[in-house]
């Protein structure tokens, strides 16, 4: 791997929000995509080269862009931030709930909420999204 390889693709930061996707375009012979910490962002590689970069846990990390031979095409930093939308943080002593306020407040899933809080939101989100699947689904005919 020479030097100029990697330094060609490193022009650039990724920036992208927590819960957010961003498409941005490298070059389109990519055949490998290697992220540093996929707890941090998840990158997925769509034909011509187009890559989806989502945001799943603030800081940052890195994407290594490799052609078929192995070459490393691009190294682009990915920095993710908080959330655009107006957060309210409430604490009850050392237990954190996170809203969204715009324009009125609801319960958000938010990283370093409390644990009560986050999977309480998480197992109705996923029980709305099961139902959701369920009735766009239709009848099941036997």
């Amino acid at each position: 791997m020479s030097v100029s390889a990697v330094s060609a693709g490193t022009e650039e930061t990724i920036a992208v929000n927590v819960d957010q996707a961003k498409l941005i375009r490298l070059p389109q012979n990519i055949s490998t995509l290697v992220v540093g910490n996929p707890l941090i962002a998840d990158v997925t590689l769509q034909p011509g080269g187009m890559v989806v970069v989502t945001g799943k846990g603030y800081g940052a990390t890195n994407v290594i862009a490799m052609d078929r031979k192995g070459a490393v095409v691009a190294d682009r930093l990915i920095q993710v931030e908080g959330p655009m939308d107006k957060v309210v943080t409430v604490y009850r002593g050392v237990e954190r709930e996170s809203y969204s306020c715009m324009p009125i407040c609801q319960r958000r899933i938010t990283l370093g909420d409390s644990e009560g809080f986050f999977k309480s939101n998480m197992d109705q989100a996923g029980t709305l999204s099961s139902q959701a699947s369920g009735a766009a689904a239709g009848p099941k005919n036997n």
